[in-house]
């Protein structure tokens, strides 16, 4: 039969599953996260039926089911957002590119054109999650260079600010797609320079971002103390950004791989209260927003890799579900991929080895990939076979392709 119930409240129920809660244990962990007292407990659990059967919760029970889970508000009741692009550049500014390219060879750098290249940038880093990596590597790279040659222009001190920061979120976004593909050490030249512009601009939340990206490159070459310190040089600068919840969640997944259960829970309750606090983002595909769905992301990578395999599951299911259309299109494939690896070693656990393969086979064929992520979650994967199924070909045969794929890139091979 079909299920024609709300996402959330698929999810609600999912996740209670998952805990082994009964709906009486559900509404004594709601009583735990609640400022007030709530009504007795034959009513919270009718209550509970309701809410797992569709009926929406109203404003104040939202963000106590949300901490229940570990999650936010916004990750369990999503808000209706706009989608970026070149409409909406054109829409707003009336520039199409040749415009704007325009008006800059020129020196016609007045309020509108900086509108337009604010737009411009925002449209690349929209585009982040799914454009070809070399394709958003060309258009990125181009407009940096024409964005960092209007320092030498006649400026006033407001534009050249603005003129630096672009400069800042160009390069961080460059240095991103240069890291995707494995190239480490224009990655990291690109990083510093973009740390460099924010610090110049005196923009914390462009920093944050610089020291997000060395707490990423540390975690994909395994120097997870190295994590923790980006982190926390990250959370120091810019402390009250969006970019300090990715930073906890960086610092989370490096606890998660050295062991620690509970600093994963404290790195991962942090980033939860930060995100809670924020106001919903207008764009959720902007690569330097921190999403409500993201940080469930964070938090399937952390599970996984403390055995909490029932609760991966369940958040990878999730990631997958938010991360495609209706259509079967996949918008965010990175994190589907990272999501169906999840579910690889989900299933090898559980001793079905077939599944374990279909999962990891699919994570290895996107066209959109972060090399470096994939083969760092993929080797999670592989280690899974080879401690449980190494006499298995087929198994064997996994790990041969994960090794294929970093053969170019031998500072992520798996050990």
């Amino acid at each position: 039969m079909t299920d024609d119930r709300p996402a959330w409240a698929r999810r609600i129920a999912a996740e209670r599953a998952a805990r082994d809660w009964s709906q009486r244990d559900a509404v004594r962990a709601l009583r735990a996260h609640s400022p007030q007292e709530l009504p007795a407990d034959d009513s919270m659990i009718r209550q509970w039926k309701r809410w797992e059967s569709g009926q929406i919760p109203n404003e104040f029970y939202r963000p106590l089911i949300a901490a229940v889970f570990g999650t936010v508000t916004h990750a369990l009741f999503p808000a209706p957002t706009r989608r970026n692009g070149d409409a909406e550049v054109l829409a707003t500014s009336g520039m199409e590119t040749l415009e704007i390219v325009s008006r800059l060879s020129r020196s016609d750098v007045n309020t509108a054109t900086l509108d337009a290249l604010r737009m411009t940038a925002d449209r690349l880093c929209s585009e982040y999650p799914y454009m070809p990596s070399e394709q958003l590597l060309i258009e990125g790279r181009q407009w940096l260079r024409r964005v960092v040659e209007l320092h030498s222009k006649s400026l006033t001190l407001a534009q050249h600010r603005e003129v630096l920061a672009l400069s800042g979120w160009l390069a961080l976004l460059v240095g991103c797609v240069e890291y995707d593909t494995g190239d480490r050490n224009a990655a990291e030249s690109t990083r510093r320079a973009a740390l460099s512009l924010a610090t110049e601009a005196d923009h914390a939340e462009i920093g944050g971002w610089a020291h997000e990206m060395r707490a990423w490159f540390a975690l994909t070459t395994g120097d997870y103390r190295g994590v923790i310190a980006a982190a926390h040089a990250g959370a120091e600068l810019a402390s009250h950004q969006g970019v300090a919840v990715q930073l906890a969640a960086q610092e989370a997944k490096a606890w998660a791989r050295l062991g620690d259960r509970r600093q994963v829970e404290t790195a991962l309750d942090k980033g939860r209260r930060l995100l809670e606090g924020m106001p919903y983002p207008e764009n959720l595909d902007h690569h330097f927003v921190v999403d409500p769905a993201k940080f469930d992301y964070y938090a399937m990578d952390c599970y996984r890799l403390v055995g909490e395999d029932k609760l991966a599951k369940n958040l990878a299911e999730e990631v997958l579900r938010a991360g495609t259309d209706f259509d079967g299109m996949e918008r965010t494939p990175m994190r589907n991929s990272e999501a169906r690896v999840t579910l690889g070693v989900a299933a090898a656990r559980e001793g079905d080895l077939e599944q374990a393969l279909i999962m990891g086979e699919r994570a290895l064929e996107g066209d959109r990939q972060s090399i470096p992520s994939l083969i760092m979650t993929s080797r999670e994967l592989a280690a899974e076979m080879r401690q449980r199924y190494s006499s298995e070909p087929a198994a064997q045969d996994y790990v041969n392709h994960l090794r294929e794929l970093g053969q170019a890139k031998p500072g992520f091979l798996p050990q």
